[in-house]
């Protein structure tokens, strides 16, 4: 629920930044924007979560991670896909299917998961991705 709702005010906050600027301009933002959180991505996270007493563990968890997640490279690189393909449903539905993807085997798996996929090699793959999307954005900017 937490990423869904992230998710979703990530890709409507690109969305209407898209909306207010347009043009070649401001697709080479965006696409410096995903070079930076290709960077970013390379950073591992730290981790701190908010102790939220006497709550359901739903709940808690819930704000726990809506909180946490505020302003993070998720929710930056969900903003930036929602600037870029102005699909504010299709963007929120991707990554937040592509964030429990990511985080369901690191719930149910824990720690052993990362014996078989350091995360280093996880960061790597999303800062290629990332690094793509920017340079795709870079040098194709002025067709679009």
């Amino acid at each position: 629920m937490a990423t869904l709702v992230n998710h979703a005010l990530a890709a409507a906050v690109g969305t209407m930044a898209a909306e207010l600027l347009a043009g070649p301009a401001f697709r080479k933002a965006v696409g410096l924007g995903f070079l930076l959180m290709a960077g970013w991505a390379l950073i591992p996270d730290r981790e701190e979560a908010p102790r939220l007493g006497g709550s359901s563990v739903f709940g808690a968890t819930a704000v726990a991670f809506f909180l946490v997640e505020m302003g993070d490279k998720t929710q930056v690189a969900t903003a930036l896909l929602a600037a870029r393909y102005q699909e504010v449903a299709a963007v929120t539905a991707g990554t937040t299917l592509g964030m429990m993807l990511a985080n369901a085997p690191a719930v149910w798996l824990g720690e052993r998961i990362t014996r078989v996929v350091p995360l280093r090699f996880v960061r790597l793959g999303a800062a290629i991705v990332l690094a793509a999307l920017g340079v795709s954005l870079l040098l194709f900017a002025d067709l679009a």
